[in-house]
Formats: C-alpha cells, sequence, structure tokens
C-alpha cells in the first residue's frame, strides 16, 4: 500500500494543475492505515470533507472520481483507504472496502475515522462546525454508518449509490442522497426506501423543488433537508455529482455547541 501511495504521490506532482496531497498514516491496532490529505493555504479554521471510495477501489482513484479538492479548493479533503473487506461482488475479501454495520471488522474503520479526524483537528484546527462525509457504493454506505455512529461530528452527508442499513440509529441531519435508476449492483428500489425514510426522519415535505442541475430539494422547517440527484445511468459515481454535493455542504454547518452550560 505504502508503494501504490508513493506512485499516487508521483502521479499528482506530474500534473501542476493539481494541488499536492499529503500522504499520511496512522497505526490502528497495529495495522498502518493511510490516506491521501489535499491541505488549502489557509487550513485553520478550514472545512473538512471525508471521501471514501467503493469496494475495490482506493484513496487515488476516489481523489481522481470525485475531485472535492478541485470543486471546493479552500477545504481539508480526506481521501481515505480501505482495506479488504469481504462484499456483495467479493466474499472472500480480495478488495478494498469499509465495514458494514456497528462492531463488524471490529469497527476498525470507525476506529480510523477518530484517528485521522483527531490528527486534522490537532494539525491544522479546521472549522469544527463545518465537518461533511461523502461516499460511494460501499463508501456511501460507511457514510451512512457515520452518520449513525459519529452523527454529532457532521454538518452535512452525501452517500452516493447506497442505501442505509434499516438498524443504523439515524438523527435528523441534513443529507444528499445521489442514485441511478439503472443501477445494477444497488438497485435503485434498494435506494428508495432509504431516501423516504431520511424524508420522513429529517420532517421533509413530501413535495420537493428543483436545486441546481438534476436535483431536488425537500425542505425542512428543522433545517435538515434532503436532496436527491437520481440519474438515469448506472452504478458509475455520477461525474456531476462532486459540484453539487459542494454545493450542498457550504449551504449548511453543525449549530454551535453550548459548551459553557453548567
Amino acid at each position: 500500500m505504502l508503494a501504490l501511495l508513493a506512485a499516487v504521490l508521483a502521479s499528482f506532482l506530474l500534473q501542476p494543475d493539481r494541488a499536492e496531497p499529503a500522504r499520511r498514516s496512522w497505526s490502528i491496532d497495529g495495522t498502518t492505515r493511510e490516506a491521501l490529505v489535499f491541505v488549502p493555504p489557509k487550513p485553520e479554521h478550514a472545512p473538512v470533507v471525508f471521501a471514501f471510495h467503493g469496494h475495490g477501489g482506493n484513496a487515488l482513484q476516489a481523489a481522481r472520481s470525485f475531485r472535492i479538492h478541485r470543486e471546493w479548493p479552500d477545504a481539508i479533503v480526506v481521501y481515505m483507504q480501505g482495506l479488504p473487506t469481504p462484499g456483495m461482488t467479493d466474499p472472500e475479501g480480495k478488495k478494498n472496502g469499509w465495514q458494514r454495520t456497528t462492531g463488524d471488522q471490529g469497527d476498525r474503520d470507525l476506529r480510523f475515522f477518530d484517528a485521522v479526524l483527531a490528527s486534522i483537528q490537532t494539525d491544522y484546527k479546521p472549522d469544527d462546525r463545518r465537518v461533511y462525509a461523502m461516499g460511494h457504493s460501499n463508501g456511501g454506505a460507511f457514510t451512512y454508518l457515520l452518520w449513525a455512529a459519529r452523527g454529532d461530528t457532521f454538518a452535512a452527508v452525501a452517500p452516493s449509490s447506497a442505501p442505509a442499513g434499516l438498524r443504523l440509529n439515524l438523527a435528523p441531519k441534513p443529507a444528499m442522497h445521489v442514485a441511478g435508476t439503472k443501477d445494477q449492483i444497488v438497485p435503485f428500489r434498494w435506494q428508495s426506501p432509504t431516501i423516504e425514510r431520511i424524508k420522513k426522519l429529517n420532517g421533509c415535505d413530501e413535495k420537493g423543488q428543483p436545486w441546481g442541475d438534476g436535483c431536488t430539494m425537500y425542505p425542512s422547517k428543522t433545517g435538515t433537508p434532503l436532496v436527491t440527484m437520481i440519474h438515469d445511468g448506472g452504478h458509475a459515481f455520477l461525474a456531476d455529482a462532486p459540484a453539487m454535493m459542494v454545493k450542498f455542504f457550504k449551504q449548511h454547518q453543525r449549530p454551535a455547541r453550548d459548551d459553557a452550560k453548567p
């Protein structure tokens, strides 16, 4: 994996139009975990976006496909690297992925996220009220898991091509969901109940309204709207999604905590 990310750095350095990523590593219970981190010139008080690749992906593929650092150059963007994990199309777990439920894989990925977030907060002093998560497919499912398990951390989330597990205990939060109606790996009929569940959870209006290219917003009186981006494609990550995700993230920040109360 170290060799892979070394090649990633070389690849980015050969392309001067791209910001140079920092390769970071953490030891989690004796296992080396890694991520590519894009840091803006002024990281203090900057927003933070965590991005999670799909099953079989990696940090480089995520950076090239998601392009969050390009859409939001003022943000700290963290492309996390998964570990070999069993999945629907990979029962032996030979490809990289993320835990699917709380307790799965010994919660290794939740602990990885905790360690990375703590490092980012210590090293760069970002805006803790503007922390976001997005991911595609298995990475989208992990984004939903983070919403359930670490929900107080995030101002908003944007999963793509993934359903939320029925056992996940979600609290109201601004969310964006991207889905393809011709998805043959995670069929839209699996994702549609998640969309309806979030609308109800967030207290959204039943009728949506246009919100940017290909998007519909379902307003919420509690400030927790849902935006859907439903396209007629398949399972591949939608090229137009990053710009809309960043637009959505920019409209939301986590309410301030009143830590002064006794």
